[in-house]
């Protein structure tokens, strides 16, 4: 049951229009739980947050919340577009899809959009907090804010990279300027007031 589960996905993976989509998605939202998670080191460390593991525990919920964001809203978004994209058709063929090869491909294809939409912000917050797992003990809460806002640097920028990579722009500039917003959000964060 799980081989053929994995082998659906795997085959709507192959078709491009799913990977572009999915790719957006993952990238989206991986992009807003990287910038989530520099927000919350930086914004625990300058509230005076003692333990690391504290911070770790807000970011592990502030992923589940943005995970669970992503699949739900992608998953009702790409139900309402494919359903709407599906009735066009009918309208136009004089015919019912229910039940066709064409309707399956669709819910297919909702299933790796939301997947991948709900994994981007999880595979990017957790390397991001991880340093907290250390701190205070082997790793000052400084040296844990400061790593992990490198972290999420490099998170971005391997984003950029790869969507400058993609579409043919020079992988480099397009990382840097991923890369700059996690600067950005980390020292407007440090100028806030209070």
């Amino acid at each position: 049951m799980l081989k053929e589960n994995l082998g659906f996905l795997k085959e709507a993976f192959r078709r491009e229009e799913v990977r572009s989509i999915s790719r957006r998605y993952f990238i989206s939202n991986g992009f807003d739980g990287t910038l989530t998670a520099i927000g919350i080191t930086v914004g625990s460390y300058l509230s005076g947050v003692p333990s690391g593991m504290t911070v770790v525990k807000i970011g592990i919920g502030a992923a589940v919340g943005l995970a669970t964001s992503g699949l739900w809203s992608v998953w009702e978004i790409e139900r309402a577009e494919k359903l709407a994209e599906l009735q066009k058709m009918e309208d136009a063929m004089l015919e019912e899809l229910e039940g066709t090869e064409l309707q399956e491909r669709k819910k297919e294809a909702r299933v790796v959009n939301s997947l991948m939409s709900g994994t981007g912000p999880v595979v990017a917050m957790l390397p991001i907090i991880s340093p907290f797992l250390f701190a205070p003990s082997a790793l000052s809460m400084f040296g844990a804010v400061m790593a992990s806002v490198g972290i999420g640097i490099g998170v971005l920028f391997a984003f950029g990279s790869y969507m400058g990579e993609i579409s043919k722009q020079k992988w480099w500039k397009a990382g840097l300027r991923m890369g700059l917003a996690g600067l950005v959000v980390a020292l407007i964060n440090v100028l806030l007031p209070g």
